[in-house]
């Protein structure tokens, strides 16, 4: 799923009347994408997603008849490889861990500017995943104030077969970094950390970078 012609479509989930208009009056400032449906709860983004195949998928946690992250474990059981950016205030963190296991493309607070709501639009819809870096500072510190657990120990187990270069790689990646920056920050080509990358994801058996983040969290190895 992609966007086509250069044309980002977007279905957007949430409860509230005047989140969705804002939403899609900022949206629908650049050209480029087309809200192409809305809904405000979950069993209705399920079937509307279904329909519509949109090329991401704006998504509300909280919400009435099915909450966001049911919505999006339906919507990725039956859409594999679907985009979904969830936006949330952030103030349950196991809610939010939960989405990031089950495939999620990117995190963001309610409260980001529209500039960057913008440009993680964009980063989601051209394959990349996006975590704001208020989200990313959370995460840390929800892992971080966590006692050592068999979780935990999982963690670093996964993250055991990776080769030092591959650990600074997920390392990075758990930062929030852009393949750019990461290259930048190691001093080693763009085509040399697009291949670390590809390894980390095959050999922690992810399926993007935000759960090679949350796998850094758990073994709190940033």
């Amino acid at each position: 799923m992609g966007p086509v012609n250069d044309s980002i479509r977007i279905v957007l989930v949430d409860d509230e009347n005047l989140v969705r208009a804002g939403l899609r009056m900022i949206l629908e400032s650049d050209p480029r994408i087309d809200v192409v449906g809305e809904c405000a709860d979950g069993r209705s983004a399920v079937s509307l997603v279904g329909s519509l195949a949109p090329d991401l998928v704006l998504m509300d946690i909280r919400m009435p008849v099915m909450d966001g992250l049911a919505a999006s474990e339906a919507i990725l059981l039956a859409n594999p490889g679907q985009k979904i950016l969830v936006l949330t205030t952030f103030n349950t963190d196991d809610m939010v861990l939960s989405a990031l296991k089950m495939g999620a493309s990117g995190f963001l607070l309610k409260d980001t500017p529209p500039a960057e709501l913008m440009v993680a639009i964009n980063q989601v819809a051209a394959g990349r995943t996006m975590l704001s870096e208020a989200v990313t500072k959370q995460l840390i510190a929800v892992a971080g104030s966590r006692p050592a657990s068999s979780r935990r120990d999982a963690a670093l187990e996964r993250l055991a077969v990776l080769t030092e270069r591959e650990r600074e790689i997920a390392g990075a990646m758990a930062r929030g970094s852009s393949n750019q920056e990461i290259a930048d920050g190691l001093f080693i080509s763009l085509a040399t950390v697009k291949t670390h990358i590809g390894r980390v994801l095959e050999k922690l058996g992810a399926d993007n970078r935000v759960q090679v983040a949350l796998c850094v969290f758990e073994a709190e190895a940033i």
